[in-house]
Parts: C-alpha cells; sequence; structure tokens
C-alpha cells in the first residue's frame, strides 16, 4: 500500500499523517505546503484548487490509495463559501485522475452535515440525505461525482463521514477548546444548547476509522461517528471538572436554540464490520485534550 494524502496540514489530516507513518505505512502528502510533520513522508507540491491534469503526477507518485481529506474549511466561514463549489470541482477532478492512473482504492472524507438533520439519528444507508448549507450540499455532490469517477474504472471509493470530532489542533473558536479557554480565565463565558445531544469522537479514532477503510478495500459511505449521544451538558460539566472550574458560568447562559437539531448522532455499525472501535471515551479523549492544551 502506497497513499497518496491530502490536507495533511489539517486538523484531522494531521492525526491521520502521524497514524500512518507509526503504522508504516507508505505515504506521499500532497499540497501547496509540506506537512509539519512529514519528515518521514514523500511530498508532492501542487495546488489542487489550480486547473491542471493531475493524471501524470498522480501516475509518477505511483500511489495505490488516494486519502483526500482537503476542503477549505475555516470555522465559521466554510458553511457558506462560495469556495465549496470549487473543492466539488477539484475533488471530482482529482478522483478521476487517480482512477486513470491506475489508482486502487479512495477514500474521501465527508460530512454529517450531508444528512437531513431533523432524523437525529443518522444511518448511513436509511437517513435521507437532505443538506442545508452550502457545505454539506457541496460535499454531498463531491461524493456523487467522485463514486461515479470511480464505479467508470471499477475502482472501490469509501465516502467517510464525519460526525463532531474533537483534539488538539483544532480551530480555538470551536467549542472544546472554546470551553477550556473559558475555564482558565482567557475568555468570556458564553452559552450553549445544553439540553442537545452530539456525537463527538476525537479525532485520533477519527483518523483510525478512515485508515481501516484504506485497509479493508472498502466501497461506500460509512459513518465515523462514536455512536454515542452525548449531552452538551455533560461536555460542560466534564471540562469543568478536569479545570477544577464551575461549569455553571457556562450552564447559567444555556438558552435553547431551535434552529439546532436536538439530536445529531451517527450509527457506526458499518466501521465496526472493519474491525474498527474508538480507543478513547468521551472523557478520555476530553482529558487527552485539556493536558495537550496546557502543555
Amino acid at each position: 500500500m502506497r497513499v497518496l494524502l491530502t490536507g495533511a496540514n489539517g486538523f484531522l489530516g494531521r492525526y491521520i499523517l502521524r497514524s500512518l507513518i507509526k503504522q508504516g505505512i507508505d505515504t506521499i502528502t500532497l499540497g501547496r505546503r509540506r506537512a509539519s510533520e512529514s519528515s518521514f513522508a514523500s511530498f508532492v507540491e501542487a495546488d489542487l484548487l489550480a486547473p491542471q491534469d493531475f493524471t501524470k503526477l498522480l501516475k509518477e507518485s505511483a500511489a495505490t490509495h488516494l486519502l483526500h481529506m482537503a476542503w477549505y474549511a475555516e470555522h465559521g466561514k466554510y458553511w457558506t463559501s462560495p469556495l465549496n463549489l470549487r473543492w466539488v470541482e477539484a475533488t471530482t477532478q482529482l478522483v478521476e485522475a487517480f482512477c486513470d492512473a491506475g489508482g486502487q482504492q479512495v477514500v474521501v472524507a465527508g460530512s454529517c452535515a450531508e444528512y437531513d438533520w431533523s432524523y437525529g439519528y443518522c444511518r448511513e444507508d436509511d437517513t435521507p440525505l437532505n443538506p442545508s448549507t452550502l457545505y454539506g450540499t457541496s460535499k454531498d455532490r463531491a461524493r456523487r461525482l467522485a463514486m461515479v469517477a470511480c464505479t467508470r474504472l471499477q475502482v472501490p471509493c469509501a465516502w467517510g463521514r464525519i460526525f463532531l470530532p474533537f483534539g488538539t489542533g483544532e480551530a480555538r473558536q470551536r467549542l472544546v477548546p472554546s470551553l477550556i479557554e473559558v475555564f482558565q480565565g482567557k475568555r468570556p463565558a458564553f452559552g450553549v444548547n445544553a439540553t442537545a445531544y452530539r456525537d463527538f469522537l476525537h479525532a485520533s479514532d477519527v483518523a483510525e476509522g478512515f485508515i481501516a477503510l484504506l485497509r479493508a478495500g472498502a466501497s461506500g459511505a460509512y459513518n465515523i461517528s462514536s455512536g454515542q449521544p452525548v449531552q452538551l451538558m455533560n461536555v460542560v460539566e466534564e471540562l469543568a471538572h478536569l479545570l477544577d472550574a464551575d461549569p455553571q458560568i457556562i450552564l447559567d447562559l444555556t438558552t435553547e436554540r431551535p434552529d439546532e437539531p436536538s439530536l445529531l448522532v451517527g450509527e457506526n455499525f458499518k466501521l465496526k464490520t472493519l474491525n474498527w472501535q474508538p480507543a478513547l471515551s468521551l472523557a478520555q479523549g476530553l482529558e487527552r485534550t485539556m493536558r495537550e492544551a496546557l502543555r
């Protein structure tokens, strides 16, 4: 197996790269700049958003497996950014070129935003796909086009729908790092939808989920999720406990948010059939994240 990894500089990409290297999997990273942790991986410089024919470049890489994680993900902006449309085109072109170059397996990062969130509990083969954002719509469109491209040349394509990852290196504005900073006295308290249930999974377990898809030669859509609904209130209380802080400074500001689903969780039975299991519980993942944040 020789893996071509895009998005190696991203939050999840860094976890995946570390795990690939640790497992001794021959890895090439592709992007505009070399990943800071890629000293043990080859590097191909390319701008995926620049019009070009990737076939020659991919043939020269001799990669057998493509793991495409790259996408626009700037916090607070990616939901509505027109860059999503450019990434649909870039993803389709990359997958087509990889298949034409003789690639044997494609795995691409999708999103839980592709689902109709009104259903709450999301099953890969049953829950309707009815995204409510440009980001979710673009991910779904990229999936359909990638699947068509792979089917044409009979290359298996696995689409991993990520739910709510957390861990060291995520944007400071996201929930877990924001709560840590509140409890450290580094930023003002803010309210959360405390009674809502969400599906959190540590980034290291997300990474292992994608690698499981690679190793299995999987095809089709898979949820990369914990499968365990957790109230946001519990996340607040757990982090407050770890930092010896008062959770009420957050919980007292709680307000109902009718525009947000009360439940969002992904069934993960399909991924578990590939011998994948989360290595960290929510509490263990939060403790690890908090400990690393304090270094």
